[in-house]
């Protein structure tokens, strides 16, 4: 068993932002990093090679619905996600915890875990913190996520208390679960958006020695001004030897935001559901390609991007493909889009190390950021 395996190694900091490395079965993980989210054992649009042409590290796979389709023991049987994939870098899976609680009319929760019915065919499934943790282990994973419960906002402080309490004795459950050495275990911290009860849960979590620990239920329809006060609170109680996760986040801001206070990890589908929707980060701002006033532009996307897209098509090629409904337009888009957000992160490390992260913090917030959110 490789003795580095599980490793954090905190290479700089500049202010909160941390600047680190996380030694996993399949590499090393520079951070900050964001992960590309791949729910059903791909990117969406994307191929594997297009990923690592972006500069992409860590793919995510959906325990809930790769456990319904194709399953686990499938998936097991063709190698592991990594070869069924044909992916050779690390990859993390969430504990379905966050998908299971959001089928609210399907679902029945008790101390166990929680009985579902599938969305798919109305079959009856049950994930328990020891299912949850076969299922992904199974799969292969290089970080897996502790089965949670993830409240819903708004949620009464009873509530709040009370589920995680019950995240906690999960997480109980899930280490003792936890089989497979080369796979690493994240701890969730609950508490909706009281600082008192992130910090109740912050001690219980942290209490278990884990290789990470994760923020769980940001981004579940608060408004975004809160979540962006409380992270920056949240996260420098965080055990500094180990690598602080964000789940679920976000826009660049969020990330700039969360970078900020001291997170290291990242992921979410925005960037590649937005992209299938014409929405597009770049160094200028954001751009809705639809518009008109993009219907003979001959300009790149963004002139600052090397991108594949950016390189060979114009706006006016872009917008043709989006109104077309072309799937070559949703490629396009996605390929810049993770692009971005993987540049966004190289140049975030590099800032760091040369102690110049204020100042490309506040040259992204000037950048694209409307300013209207940075207020």
């Amino acid at each position: 068993m490789d003795s580095t395996l599980g490793k954090f190694e905190l290479k700089a900091q500049d202010g909160e932002a941390r600047r680190g490395s996380l030694t996993t079965n399949h590499g090393v993980v520079e951070t900050p990093v964001f992960m590309a989210v791949g729910t059903k054992a791909t990117v969406k649009a994307m191929t594997p090679e297009e990923l690592k042409d972006c500069g992409t590290q860590v793919v995510l796979g959906n325990t809930y619905h790769l456990h319904l389709r194709p399953g686990e023991k499938l998936i097991q049987k063709m190698g592991g996600l990594h070869k069924f994939m044909n992916w050779s870098g690390p990859i993390l899976t969430d504990s379905g915890g966050f998908q299971v609680f959001s089928l609210s009319q399907l679902r029945t929760m008790s101390e166990e875990g929680v009985e579902f019915r599938s969305h798919l065919d109305g079959g009856k499934y049950f994930i328990s913190p020891e299912k949850s943790m076969e299922i992904q282990m199974d799969l292969g994973a290089d970080i897996i996520m502790a089965f949670d419960e993830c409240l819903k906002y708004p949620a009464t402080d009873e509530e709040v208390k009370k589920s995680m309490d019950l995240t906690y004795r999960w997480l109980l459950r899930s280490k003792a679960a936890m089989t497979r050495e080369q796979s690493l275990l994240f701890g969730i911290i609950q508490g909706g958006l009281s600082l008192q009860h992130r910090k109740y849960s912050l001690e219980q979590v942290t209490s278990v020695d884990l290789p990470g620990y994760a923020l769980g239920g940001f981004s579940v329809g608060e408004p975004m001004h809160l979540m962006h006060e409380l992270v920056p609170q949240v996260a420098p109680l965080m055990p500094k030897n180990k690598p602080r996760y964000l789940m679920g986040v976000g826009t660049p801001l969020d990330l700039l935001i969360a970078i900020d206070g001291g997170v290291d990890m990242f992921d979410c589908v925005m960037p590649t559901r937005v992209a299938r929707n014409g929405t597009l980060y770049t160094w200028q701002g954001k751009v809705s390609i639809k518009r008109v006033e993009y219907r003979e532009d001959n300009s790149p996307l963004d002139p600052e991007c090397d991108c594949y897209t950016c390189q060979n098509y114009s706006k006016a090629y872009l917008r043709h493909l989006f109104l077309s409904g072309e799937i070559l337009g949703s490629r396009l888009n996605t390929i810049h889009n993770l692009h971005f957000y993987m540049a966004l992160m190289s140049k975030a490390r590099e800032a760091i190390e040369q102690k110049r992260w204020k100042a490309f913090r506040d040259f992204c917030f000037g950048r694209f950021v409307p300013a209207s959110q940075t207020t």
